[in-house]
């Protein structure tokens, strides 16, 4: 699909992540005006709530867009969904009848502050990348015992703390936890030395579900996408992982990228999952493509210091799908909400430099990467700033997310000091 041409001149750049044919859903405020629904066109952010009141969008329930989330929206359904994109496209679209009323309701997005855009319902992590996997397992079990018996059968994952979702641009604290080196007798409290990051993608669920669902219907359901950072303190998960895998050393932060980007914006961009080693079972099998050809990196940035990109990779390289994510979720009869959230998993490639957590990039540590400053990570250092970028390229445009970014502050003093 060539690039859909916009009134709205910056939508028209090749290098702007918000051309006419994305049009993310994010939430924003101005000034000392409560945060509101916007949509992201070029460097301008089309008021939602501005555009109901004066008619211009009308879904069929009232006051949609003045909410601080699109789960109201998400809760209309699929047919809501395509109208509202329609009707978008047609109040923006070069040439517009709707200009004159709709212009004076761009905010530029440099005068604007974004906000989480949806109130995530509950949170789950996958580990669903096979580099990733393996090069963990390898790490801690060996070559020949790298992926775990059930891996090439289900999509593992476990449920994670909606609570700690943050957008793009929160800072975050380095946690404290319990720790315990392979020389220690005991375990001891203190911050963690190992915290990393790790490249996701996050789907949203926009359809709730009371029972199992198909492949095809879970693709149905979701509303869109978000880059996702899943921080991870890699020593306080080493101790506490067995048996029932990750707990604190996951619940620190969950970042995500301010603009949800649907899943219409990206359909051009599917791709086929990876050949089957082994062949799934009937509720899990594909049913068409359900990736999408996404670049995506990771930069590091000293405190102060120009920042080096530390890894490039692409959501492609996923071994499953979103949809097949979604669809195992609701095997046992779990009940999905509108507001969920899906972490994909590391997004790891075949080439070390494809890796999307520093545990992969230093291998453990043994290896740490320089730094075009000249500095040294095996993991992140206080001051860091991490950046998660990711498009999907057409032909003349791209489709973005907006940065996902996080700096990681010093510990706080002992928590339990008296």
């Amino acid at each position: 699909m060539p690039l859909m041409k916009s009134w709205v001149a910056s939508a028209n750049d090749a290098d702007t992540p918000f051309p006419l044919n994305n049009l993310p859903y994010g939430v924003f405020s101005t000034g000392d005006e409560p945060p509101r629904c916007g949509v992201a066109i070029g460097d301008m952010i089309l008021d939602m709530a501005a555009a109901e009141e004066a008619g211009l969008i009308d879904l069929g329930e009232p006051d949609l867009f003045s909410m601080p989330f699109w789960n109201d929206v998400m809760e209309l359904g699929p047919e809501a969904w395509a109208a509202l994109r329609a009707r978008l496209i047609q109040m923006l679209a070069e040439g517009s009848a709707d200009r004159g009323a709709v212009e004076p309701m761009l905010i530029p997005m440099e005068r604007a502050t974004l906000h989480m855009p949806l109130v995530v319902a509950e949170y789950t992590d996958f580990y669903a990348g096979r580099h990733h996997a393996t090069n963990v397992g390898t790490m801690f079990r060996g070559a020949e015992n790298a992926l775990p018996p059930n891996w090439l059968h289900i999509p593992i994952g476990y449920n994670g703390r909606a609570s700690s979702v943050v957008v793009s641009g929160t800072e975050i604290r380095r946690p404290w936890g319990q720790l315990k080196g392979p020389n220690d007798d005991l375990p001891r409290f203190a911050p963690s030395a190992r915290f990393d990051i790790e490249l996701e993608m996050g789907a949203i669920v926009g359809t709730p579900s009371e029972g199992p669902i198909t492949v095809q219907e879970a693709d149905d359901a979701i509303f869109g996408y978000v880059l996702l950072n899943d921080w991870s303190a890699r020593d306080i998960q080493a101790w506490e992982y067995q048996p029932l895998g990750p707990f604190q050393a996951k619940a620190t932060a969950t970042t995500i990228s301010p603009w949800i980007v649907t899943k219409a914006a990206l359909d051009p961009f599917r791709v086929d999952t990876p050949p089957r080693e082994v062949e799934l079972l009937d509720h899990l099998k594909d049913c068409g493509p359900m990736l999408y050809d996404i670049e995506l990196s990771v930069t590091l940035a000293p405190a102060g210091k120009a920042a080096t990109t530390i890894a490039r990779t692409n959501y492609r390289e996923m071994y499953y799908s979103a949809a097949q994510q979604l669809a195992h979720h609701t095997t046992s009869g779990c009940p999905m909400n509108a507001g969920d959230l899906l972490g994909s998993g590391t997004i790891s490639g075949a080439e070390p430099s494809a890796r999307g957590s520093l545990l992969e990039l230093s291998w453990g540590g043994k290896e740490p990467i320089t730094l075009e400053t000249g500095e040294e990570r095996s993991f992140i250092e206080d001051g860091d700033t991490l950046t998660l970028t990711g498009a999907a390229r057409g032909d003349g445009y791209k489709i973005g997310f907006g940065d996902c970014v996080g700096t990681v502050l010093p510990a706080a003093e002992d928590p339990y000091a008296r």
